[in-house]
């Protein structure tokens, strides 16, 4: 059976007919010609397929796309904009990528775990639990990016990186 469902994915309004079994992931690949978001293991489990569903950071594979009618996706490529984002240059800088294919995914998991931070959400590491702010530690980097894996093994890159854009946007000290 399909449905009409309407995104708003990376800024523009798309409005499409799926069937109801049909993953997020696989509506924004095949349906609308989005590739940003990558098809991994198709359970979850790599993190390829990350996007922000109405600014969380979600498994698109894991997400029906009826029920994410009415919200607003973004992808890596919607991040970037017009110029690319501060954490797509670092992970430039910090050779932060190997194939690249999990890269886009990444990029958003870090764009989401600065915004966890930022509104002080706790993580499974986070020492201080009733303090107003966490600070954003390469253990706290590492346990938060966990959702996410590296084949080509980029992790030592990838927490500075994410490190890097934390102390410009400061939350790390």
């Amino acid at each position: 059976m399909d449905r009409d469902i309407t995104l708003e994915v990376d800024g523009a309004r798309r409005s499409l007919a799926v069937d109801t079994r049909t993953s997020l992931l696989d509506a924004l690949r095949e349906r609308l010609g989005t590739t940003s978001a990558k098809k991994g293991c198709d359970h979850g489990q790599c993190g390829a397929c990350t996007v922000l569903l109405d600014g969380r950071r979600v498994n698109s594979c894991l997400v029906l796309a009826v029920t994410a009618d009415g919200a607003q996706v973004t992808t890596s490529d919607g991040l970037a904009g017009e110029q690319p984002h501060r954490l797509h240059e670092t992970f430039v800088d910090h050779d932060a990528y190997q194939c690249g294919y999990c890269t886009p995914g990444q990029v958003v998991s870090a764009a989401a775990v600065l915004d966890e931070v930022a509104r002080g959400w706790p993580s499974a590491v986070t020492e201080d639990l009733v303090a107003e702010r966490t600070d954003l530690t390469d253990a706290e980097i590492r346990e938060r990016m966990s959702g996410n894996l590296c084949r080509c093994a980029a992790y030592a890159n990838i927490v500075p990186a994410v490190a890097e854009v934390a102390v410009e946007q400061g939350v790390r000290a």
